[in-house]
């Protein structure tokens, strides 16, 4: 599968697949420039020989990324494709995966490696699932994971029980939410909506989210929309 251009010599994307409790559907690998030279590998995919010869076209992978409860499948195929880059993971991870070998957790702050290029911020008060959203800011755009997901009927690669558990269930398919574990989970409701208000402190006007439709208009109201009932819940 072919990385896509997103923002021009500065964020590349790619889909792949996944098979999860039963449903099929994709998920979205970033590759960003954060250096003249170096490169990170946001949420990577399972890094073959081609991929990992169309991300070393682009620069050296300097920094690999696992910024979610459920994005560190991956992370192993990119360390041997890439085994002097550093790895940065999410809280939570290392209980997950103590197989995986890392760097560095991340946090509230961005290190001082991508700071000029990236920030980010930590979200917090959910029991089921945990995340780091990044502001790539020379583009104005919001990477995340989980906290939004985008099913709707352009969506490719989507089975049908995805369909009915997003249609019938919770209520997802075209109406942007974050993931059912979000939902399900947020037990401290106030570290939630500070987390959430930091991000929407943000300057920025489009979404790469890893499942479903990128989001590239309205994108700050429709984040509002799809985190409506942590930021309102008293």
């Amino acid at each position: 599968m072919p990385l896509n251009e997103f923002v021009p010599d500065q964020v590349w994307l790619q889909e792949y697949p996944i098979h999860f409790a039963g449903c099929d559907f994709d998920a979205r690998m970033a590759v960003i420039k954060v250096s003249d030279t170096e490169l990170m590998i946001h949420s990577p995919c399972e890094i073959d020989s081609s991929t990992r010869d169309a991300i070393s076209a682009l620069g050296e992978v300097a920094y690999i990324v696992a910024p979610g409860s459920y994005h560190h499948m991956y992370i192993p195929s990119a360390q041997a494709a890439f085994p002097d880059a550093d790895t940065y993971i999410c809280p939570g991870i290392e209980r997950k995966r103590p197989d995986v070998d890392f760097d560095w957790f991340l946090g509230d702050r961005a290190p001082a490696a991508w700071e000029g290029v990236l920030d980010q911020v930590l979200v917090r008060g959910n029991k089921f699932i945990w995340e780091v959203a990044f502001l790539h800011k020379p583009s104005r755009t919001l990477l995340l994971v989980d906290l939004i997901e985008n099913f709707t009927d352009q969506t490719p690669n989507v089975n049908w029980l995805l369909k009915l558990w997003w249609k019938v269930v919770f209520n997802m398919w075209d109406n942007p939410k974050p993931a059912p574990e979000y939902q399900m989970g947020w037990k401290d409701k106030a570290a939630a909506r500070e987390s959430l208000r930091r991000i929407l402190e943000w300057d920025f006007d489009k979404i790469v989210l890893s499942h479903g439709d990128l989001i590239e208009t309205n994108a700050k109201t429709k984040a509002l929309e799809a985190w409506d009932k942590p930021l309102s819940a008293p």
